[in-house]
């Protein structure tokens, strides 16, 4: 699937506390790299869901593709894949490596394919899922061979920008038009935002839109800012937090 134009004006979302985010505009071709900088607490995240179909809008519109949001939210949903967010798409620390992949393998041959597809003989269907394993993999730039016990790693062992890689990896098993990933520089140290930024580039630059999540978008990103006026101290206590290990 190639990526999705993602596009909005004065969206919105008001809940029990007041405005999650507001009069956000944004207007991406697809393929970009698009950057929701924000403090923490600034309504960044409810952003990245909204946008993904995952929360609903109180106010103005946006559309992904051809989807309009809110109320085509079920269709956004089908095109969009979520990666590194809190409570959502957590990796299981006793799991390893290979297990997850195995398991989104297995999930994705279930409930992304045909019904013919799962009639097909065994030893397709292991081609195809270990072909949809190492585009994955590709992708993400995540080399098994590189890890302590390759496949066999705990994820529980991983390092935090490894981790966040392998969850990028299950998110591209569908190849969604949009990926969503959240919280891209969070305790990271300058090279390692930078390592980051550079693979959420190369897959927004081999097709897929993709919408991140950042204390403070890169250059060259399209930038949506969910910031507020009185949100200068905030911006620098997150900035001090990306860089804590």
């Amino acid at each position: 699937m190639g990526g999705t134009r993602v596009t909005a004006e004065g969206f919105g979302l008001r809940g029990p506390r007041g405005w999650a985010f507001q009069k956000v505009d944004v207007d991406a071709e697809p393929g970009s790299l698009i950057a929701i900088e924000g403090s923490s607490g600034s309504g960044r995240t409810s952003l990245l869901l909204a946008l993904t179909g995952r929360m609903k809008a109180t106010e103005g519109t946006a559309a992904v593709g051809a989807a309009r949001l809110p109320k085509q939210s079920g269709a956004v949903r089908r095109v969009s894949a979520l990666a590194h967010v809190c409570g959502v798409t957590d990796l299981d620390p006793a799991l390893t490596v290979g297990e997850h992949l195995h398991e989104r393998a297995l999930l994705q041959r279930r409930y992304g394919g045909s019904m013919r597809g799962l009639l097909r003989p065994r030893a397709e269907r292991v081609s195809e899922s270990k072909a949809l394993v190492d585009t994955a993999l590709t992708s993400a730039g995540l080399d098994l061979d590189s890890l302590p016990k390759g496949a066999r790693t705990a994820v529980r062992d991983l390092e935090r920008v490894e981790a966040l890689r392998l969850s990028v990896a299950l998110a591209l098993f569908g190849r969604p038009g949009l990926l969503g990933v959240d919280d891209v520089d969070l305790k990271l140290s300058e090279a390692e935002r930078a390592e980051v930024w550079d693979l959420l580039a190369s897959i927004a630059e081999a097709g897929t839109t993709v919408l991140a999540v950042c204390a403070q978008a890169p250059e060259g990103a399209v930038t949506v800012s969910t910031r507020k006026p009185n949100d200068t101290e905030e911006k620098a206590d997150a900035l001090a937090e990306t860089g804590r290990a």
